[in-house]
């Protein structure tokens, strides 16, 4: 089982900016993708951006040009840098990863994170 530590959320007004982290406990295994989402209060889940393999990254559109995911493979943990934030941008965000534990059975497991919450003001 692996647990996942969202942290960074927090209030700031339009244009401001917040990082989020997302801390994987220790697995022995293997990663496919670590990803970031999103739920808005009445909203769907979607997608914001995620790491896939080695270093491939996805954004969605809503968030390309303004947020930057990075890695941290060492204490497996992604981050997300986010610029010039919108009220739109409000929402929980959450971190989900995809592994197999061992690597060599290729049963892949999907985890997710709590959630923090982003609030950002006009």
């Amino acid at each position: 089982h692996v647990q996942l530590l969202e942290s960074g959320g927090g209030s700031v007004q339009a244009g401001g900016s917040l990082r989020l982290s997302c801390a994987a406990s220790e697995y022995r295994g293997c990663r496919r993708e670590m990803i970031w989402y999103r739920q808005a209060p009445g909203k769907e889940r979607e997608f914001v951006s995620g790491i896939y393999g080695v270093s491939s990254t996805m954004y969605a559109d809503s968030a390309k040009g303004r947020f930057t995911i990075s890695q941290d493979n060492a204490k497996n943990t992604i981050s997300l840098q986010m610029n010039s934030l919108k009220p739109e941008d409000t929402a929980v965000y959450y971190c989900k990863i995809l592994v197999a534990v061992p690597c060599s059975n290729h049963d892949w497991s999907t985890y997710w994170g709590q959630g923090t919450q982003v609030t950002v003001s006009s």
